[in-house]
């Protein structure tokens, strides 16, 4: 089994490395291959350049794909679980991460027709979990949780991935309170992995 984390953090000092560390924790435990796509330690670069927005905009699909955008290609490739880990900031995935699609699920590859390079494969199993500091109630109640599933599983993920399936791990506010949960969350994704073979 071959999981790829793509993880979207500044500090590791924030609780989503908390929740990175415990997850690599688990999966490593199962003898699996992850690989981790940490893409602040990597300085991914997130903004499409005038000749990426070329290639995008105009379906140019003969123009080149960056070797940055090819190399996590390769990595979706491999993939028999895609784990997307991030805080949820101003309703959303950070910046980072809203990049890594814009340039990584490129035309011809992710979307649109391309007849003279691959297509992204269907991938068995995807899992977005995000930090949330507000409750999920809450975000629940104000149809914030209900938003960001329909953004991230319904367009992000879409038909890319046969299984699908959203985590909030909802008030890191009051931490103390909500950590053990939150861990016991994590503890079960290797069921929710093994449930796919």
């Amino acid at each position: 089994m071959n999981i790829l984390i793509v993880y979207a953090h500044p500090s590791k000092k924030s609780y989503t490395f908390q929740i990175l560390e415990r997850l690599k924790s688990v999966l490593a435990a199962e003898k699996w291959n992850v690989e981790i796509s940490d893409l602040y330690a990597s300085n991914f670069v997130s903004d499409l350049s005038e000749e990426e927005y070329e290639r995008e905009g105009f379906a140019k699909t003969q123009l080149p794909i960056p070797q940055d955008v090819l190399n996590e290609q390769e990595k979706i490739e491999k993939a028999d679980c895609i784990i997307f880990l991030y805080p949820v900031w101003w309703s959303d995935c950070p910046a980072k991460l809203k990049g890594w699609f814009d340039r990584v699920y490129s035309v011809g590859y992710a979307y649109g027709q391309n007849e003279t390079s691959r297509k992204i494969k269907t991938i068995p199993l995807g899992l977005v979990i995000c930090t949330a500091g507000h409750p999920n109630d809450f975000l629940g109640e104000i149809e914030i949780a209900q938003s960001m599933e329909k953004i991230m599983l319904e367009d992000r993920l879409g038909k890319r991935f046969q299984n699908k399936e959203m985590i909030i791990l909802g008030g890191t506010l009051e931490l103390e309170k909500v950590m053990e949960k939150h861990f016991e969350l994590i503890s079960k994704i290797p069921l929710k992995i093994k449930s796919i073979q």
